[in-house]
């Protein structure tokens, strides 16, 4: 009864999205760098290279296309954040900065789970 009545709200319901965007795009982004250094991983078994370095490498690569992937694909997230900024209206520009971020952050903690996996230092 009490979640229905705080869901009716319009700005949590608005929050709710924008966390729940912001959430699937820190995962898409991780699972992007985790999944692809592993397949690779096997990939590097198969072909007789290392998998450890492959691993790491594939993780670093990787990390600015899992970026792009989880916000859209396309530079169109680029284009609102100026858009938006330039015409003044601050709040759409930032939730996609915010969403940037969530991203970012998404890939770098995949890519640096891969690391710890591999026993990999920073360098």
């Amino acid at each position: 009864m009490v979640q229905d009545c705080i869901l009716e709200k319009g700005a949590f319901t608005k929050m709710s999205t924008f966390l729940t965007k912001a959430v699937m795009d820190f995962f898409v982004a991780f699972g992007i760098v985790l999944g692809g250094a592993l397949i690779g991983g096997i990939g590097a078994v198969v072909s007789l290279q290392p998998p450890t370095q492959t691993m790491l490498d594939i993780a670093g690569r990787i990390k600015i296309w899992a970026l792009a992937a989880a916000v859209g694909g396309t530079i169109d997230p680029m284009r609102v954040i100026e858009s938006n900024f330039f015409d003044g209206n601050l709040s759409p520009a930032i939730k996609q900065i915010l969403y940037l971020l969530f991203a970012f952050l998404g890939a770098h903690m995949g890519s640096e789970l891969v690391r710890w996996m591999c026993g990999g230092s920073r360098g």
